[in-house]
């Protein structure tokens, strides 16, 4: 009987820090709770579409340096006058909108501008904007 205890506790002593040590470390989890897409004039002919809307940290640990951007996935990739084009994949300071910190529950606000342009013949708006536009967050660090 006290062989099989000791084995018992021998290996308990080798397997049991393994198991404690695989724990899940705690994530980081943000979400769009919020994103509106309305229309700005840049010039006589061109307008552009900007974004603002709220995030929230549902994870549960803060976050710092949350980097959103837009994308509109409906759009060209060449500007022709009366076609929408979406900004291409490297984006300026200004397709970008970034949150400092966000601790757990907490909300807050983001805007960003060119995720859309287009380029009018004519000096008037356009109908209507393009259909397919996302607000997606490309990365943030999680402060343990």
């Amino acid at each position: 009987m006290n062989g099989r205890y000791s084995t018992f506790l021998l290996i308990m002593l080798i397997v049991g820090p393994g198991l404690l040590g695989c724990s899940k470390p705690p994530e980081g989890k943000i979400i769009i709770t919020e994103q509106e897409f309305f229309l700005r004039q840049d010039s006589s002919h061109a307008y552009v579409v900007d974004a603002r809307g709220k995030i929230q940290n549902v994870g549960n640990v803060d976050v710092k340096r949350i980097v959103l951007t837009g994308y509109c996935r409906s759009c060209d990739d060449a500007l022709a006058p009366g076609r929408w084009m979406g900004a291409g994949e490297d984006r300026t300071s200004d397709q970008k909108a970034v949150v400092g910190y966000l601790s757990v529950g907490e909300q807050a606000e983001f805007t960003f501008r060119g995720v859309a342009f287009i380029y009018q013949l004519v000096p008037e708006p356009p109908a209507q904007l393009p259909d397919a536009m996302e607000v997606i967050i490309e990365s943030f660090e999680t402060i343990r």
